[in-house]
């Protein structure tokens, strides 16, 4: 019998060379609660979640992929893909295509600021 989790994503680990300025990007876009880490080896933002068996994951200083290289992890918006993407083009990052409609909702491709491919995703009931 076949794995059928109810997420395939559970941990999400998003590469950013100045960690503060990629917390705030992902604050705007998606209105994260997003805390600062600095009890490691290595400070990191940890993406807080509503469900502790949830997917998440942090942000953390790194050399994100190559263009084209690199996972597209899709994101959940807040509320509107449109809405979503105003706040990601005034936060510094780059619309790639129009919202793309399937059944289970509406998608769009995207760069954060330091290049790093990501969706916003938007379910049929937003």
């Amino acid at each position: 019998m076949p794995f059928t989790p109810p997420s395939a994503l559970v941990w999400s680990e998003i590469p950013a060379t100045d960690l503060d300025a990629a917390i705030a990007f992902y604050k705007a876009v998606f209105d994260w609660d997003i805390e600062l880490q600095t009890d490691g080896p290595n400070p990191f933002g940890i993406i807080k979640t509503s469900d502790p068996m949830g997917a998440a994951g942090h942000i953390y200083p790194g050399k994100p992929a190559a263009e084209g290289q690199g996972p597209t992890p899709h994101y959940l918006v807040p509320d509107s893909i449109e809405a979503s993407v105003e706040r990601l083009v005034a936060a510094g990052g780059t619309k790639l295509s129009d919202p793309i409609p399937f059944p289970g909702g509406r998608f769009l491709y995207a760069q954060d600021p330091d290049g790093n491919s990501i969706g916003l995703f938007q379910p049929p009931s937003a």
